[in-house]
This record gives C-alpha cells, sequence and structure tokens, in this order.
C-alpha cells in the first residue's frame, strides 16, 4: 500500500469523522431548541392547573363545588358541644374513623362549660357514625366515653395512619398535637408527636418535634409515599398585617410546611406560596396527597375574615408541596345548606374519601351550628370523581398539551360531554391514524372513558416518543387523563 493510498483514507477517516461531529452537534443544537418534554409515564393527570396545558380556546379552567348531603355526625355528648371541631376523617382497611375536639362554649356564661378533651368515632359506609365507649380516658368520674386523649393537646389533637413500610408496629398510628416547651427561659408553644398501636391508646413519641408557628388550629401530618418522607402543615402569623381595628399584630394567618424522614427531626421548613393569590387569612390548611394522582397535593383551606369572623373552604393544589395554586371562589357557600354562617361554622374537615361502591364521586366533609349548638354538626358533601376542576368548554372548546411522553397502551378520559382527541408530534403535525378524523367521537359522562381511533385503540406504538394531545370540546368538561399499561 503507497503513501497516496494511506493518505486518501486518512483523509476519508477524518471527513467522517467531521460530519459525524457535524451531525451529533445538529442533532444537540436541534434537542436543545425543542421545547421541555414532560414525562407523564402512566399517571393520572387532573386538570386543576397549567402543568400540562399549551393553550386553550374557547375553553377554561373551572371550579366545581361538592354538593350537599346528609348531616354525618352530631357533636351531643356531654364532653362534646357547639365547638367541637378540627375533625381529621380517614380510611382504614374496611372501616373509617374520626378524631376531633369535643368542648363547648357556654355563650350565657361565656366561657368553657368543660376541658377540651379529643374524641373518635367509626363508620363502616362513611355516613352512618358511632361512637364507641372505649374506656380509655375518665370524663365526670367515668370512663364509659369515646375520648380518646385528654389534657395538653386535646385542642387539635390531628392523627393519621401511617403507610411508611419503615413504620414500627407501636407507632402504625401518628399525631401532632399542640404543646408547650421553653426555648431561652419562654414558654413558648409547639407541635408534639404521639403514637398509638390501635389509633384508641395514645403515647408521647416526642414532644417539641416543631417549635416555630402559632399551632392554634389544626396542624398536621402525613407520609407522602410518593416521595417518601413525611410532611407537615401548620398555622403561622406572616408579618406586616394591620386588621380593621387599625392594629397591627403578628400578621396575616399563614401555612408553614417542612418535611421528615422519621417523624421527629423536621428540616426543609418553607412557608407556602402562591401562583397568583393575595394574601389572605388561610386558619386550617387541610393539605394531603389526592390518592388517585400521589405527586399532587390537595388542599380544603379555612379562608378567615377578620371583621366577621366568619369562615369558608377554599380549594388549592400543587405539585411540590410549597407552591399552591389556590381559588379565590369559596368552596362550600354559607348558604349550603344552613348554619354556615356564624362566627367559625363553616370548617372542612382535613379527609378525602371514596366510599364503598361509590367509584363515581368523593365525599369531604364540612362543619356547621358552629358556637349556635346546642351541638355542632358535620355535613357530608360529594364531588364527582377527579371533579375539583375541569377544563370546560361551553359550546366548542379545543386544549392543546405541551410536549409530553407517556408509557402505556390506551388513554383514559374523565369526561363529561363531547370530546375528540387528536395525537400529535411535538411539532404539532397529526400523527398518522391517530389524526382528529380518525378519532371515534363520545359523548356521554364517564369516569373512566378509553379513546378509541379506527385503527384500534393501542397507542402503545407512541409510548416513549414526545406527542401532544389535542383535545377538541364540544359542552364537555374534561377532570383528568391517564395513559393505561
Amino acid at each position: 500500500m503507497n503513501q497516496n493510498t494511506l493518505s486518501r483514507r486518512q483523509w476519508l477517516k477524518t471527513a467522517l469523522a467531521a460530519g459525524a461531529s457535524m451531525v451529533s452537534w445538529r442533532s444537540r443544537a436541534a434537542e436543545a431548541a425543542a421545547p421541555d418534554v414532560i414525562n407523564i409515564a402512566s399517571r393520572r393527570e387532573l386538570f386543576v392547573d397549567d402543568f400540562l396545558i399549551e393553550r386553550m380556546t374557547g375553553a377554561e379552567l373551572r371550579l366545581h363545588k361538592p354538593e350537599a348531603r346528609e348531616v354525618a355526625l352530631v357533636c351531643d355528648a356531654p364532653w362534646e358541644g357547639n365547638t367541637s371541631a378540627y375533625y381529621a376523617i380517614f380510611r382504614d382497611g374496611d372501616r373509617f374513623r374520626a378524631y376531633y375536639r369535643g368542648s363547648h362554649f357556654d355563650e350565657t356564661k361565656k366561657k368553657a362549660s368543660h376541658p377540651e378533651v379529643a374524641c373518635y368515632a367509626e363508620s363502616r359506609d362513611g355516613i352512618t357514625w358511632t361512637k364507641p365507649k372505649l374506656g380509655v380516658c375518665e370524663f365526670a368520674g367515668s370512663k364509659d366515653n369515646n375520648i380518646v386523649w385528654t389534657g395538653e393537646g386535646s385542642h387539635n389533637f390531628t392523627p393519621f395512619k401511617d403507610a411508611n413500610p419503615a413504620c414500627p408496629r407501636d407507632a402504625r398510628y401518628k399525631a401532632l398535637a399542640g404543646g408547650t416547651t421553653l426555648i431561652d427561659g419562654k414558654k413558648k408553644h409547639c407541635l408534639n408527636a404521639l403514637k398509638s398501636t390501635d389509633g384508641v391508646r395514645w403515647t408521647m413519641l416526642k414532644e417539641a418535634v416543631i417549635t416555630a408557628g402559632a399551632f392554634d388550629s389544626q396542624n398536621l401530618a402525613f407520609w407522602d409515599g410518593a416521595r417518601r418522607e413525611y410532611r407537615a402543615y401548620w398555622r403561622i402569623f406572616t408579618a406586616g398585617y394591620t386588621d380593621e381595628r387599625g392594629w397591627k399584630p403578628a400578621g396575616v394567618r399563614a401555612i408553614r410546611t417542612a418535611t421528615s424522614k422519621d417523624f421527629i427531626h423536621w428540616e426543609n421548613h418553607a412557608d407556602l406560596r402562591y401562583v397568583d393569590s393575595p394574601p389572605e387569612h388561610l386558619y386550617t390548611n387541610a393539605v394531603m396527597p389526592y390518592f388517585r394522582a400521589p405527586h399532587l397535593f390537595v388542599g380544603f383551606p379555612t379562608r378567615y375574615q377578620p371583621k366577621t369572623q366568619q369562615v369558608e373552604p377554599v380549594f388549592m393544589t400543587s405539585r411540590d408541596g410549597v407552591l399552591f395554586r389556590r381559588w379565590a371562589e369559596e368552596l362550600i357557600p354559607i348558604t349550603a345548606p344552613k348554619d354556615r354562617d356564624g362566627n367559625r361554622s363553616n370548617y372542612m374537615t382535613w379527609g378525602l374519601l371514596q366510599l364503598p361502591g361509590q367509584d363515581r364521586e368523593l365525599s369531604v366533609y364540612a362543619t356547621e351550628a358552629y358556637y349556635k349548638g346546642p351541638a355542632s354538626r358535620v355535613r357530608r358533601f360529594t364531588f364527582r370523581t377527579d371533579g375539583f376542576v375541569s377544563v370546560h368548554a361551553s359550546g366548542k372548546g379545543e386544549l392543546l398539551t405541551k410536549p409530553l411522553r407517556f408509557t402505556g397502551k390506551t388513554l383514559e378520559l374523565n369526561v363529561k360531554g363531547s370530546v375528540r382527541v387528536e395525537i400529535q408530534d411535538a411539532s404539532g403535525e397529526p400523527l398518522p391514524k391517530f389524526a382528529l378524523a380518525d378519532c371515534q367521537p363520545f359523548a356521554g359522562d364517564d369516569i373512566a372513558r378509553i379513546v378509541k381511533w379506527k385503527s384500534g385503540p393501542s397507542v402503545h406504538a407512541l409510548a416513549g416518543k414526545p406527542v401532544r394531545l389535542r383535545f377538541v370540546l364540544e359542552n364537555a368538561d374534561l377532570f383528568s387523563m391517564k395513559f393505561n399499561l
């Protein structure tokens, strides 16, 4: 082989390498210029914010209010009364548990009628509740009652069932409750951590686990399985607020959060922030992971009006637990249906339940007849499943998503009304077999409608590729979507 042959081969090798490098550079440049692609895998996505939305025409995000149902619980025992409050309600196997403060305020004498206690009720259907005689705590010389905790912390005792797989058996149930501690020689309010084996008999786990806050409302915590950590939410005051009397107290009633790996040591403390909401008094928070989409947090904070001392629940959601999208419109009005227009008479409880045989609806609970009495009450309300917020079209409307990747074989929608779906590539071009004309239209009401095209329902060939979804709606509400494996 002569020198000229070697030179030509070396030149060709260099040219090919340069060309490959140029192609690689162009590929990287194109990738950098392309819009971000959201990987939703096979998780359920609710249209509660603009996370997936590129644009809407003829459509809007609309808040939906729950419908009033029956009275579920009446606090009429001698140790309960017209100021019973701060309910924590959750499912535990084949039953539902409710914990709440039992208290009564004598409006004639202007003082409490008896010491506050923490009470317990249970139900098999979430509608009819019983108050078992537990024999745990004494009231007026008898243990024939449903009291589970007395003394410090009874004011806002807030339990939950710990879903942490590593949770010790003797701490399967945990709670935060108010307490006091010494800080720099001064007595300060704090939150204590409690534990229980059975949810009835409670002991102190650790005192003063959280010490910076106001704490004089329902403060809560839960196991966040999606992020594998505990998260707490509690009440604080922010600075710079002047009330209607011209006084300048510590600040606006607000919410703070933190995370923990062991429920004892709390870190990442952060005050909640909001996308576009003004500062308002928020008395309680009722934040929890949404069980059908646990990467999403939903909250039902209680907005407080200082001039009238009226309260009303609102709705908010978050994807990181700190930044929330909060809706200005009240979720449960004071007219729904009665005895909610007085001082602190319209609290949302902490709890979101799907009752047996009711896969199309979710139950929440809210208080009424606070102070009015003689016994305060809890009434059940129902949402459509996933039905907090929808993409709403009165007439014809469209929604185009941002580029996304998914994992799965079929596309499932929670929708009411008429809808068709087109799948596009990331640049917005309809993909063969998945254009709008190929989609079989649906008109009806379904919480799990499988979208079908002429080629069939399977979208498996598109899994993992950047795509956009174009929804064409007519007199419709689109609540959620999910790709099924």
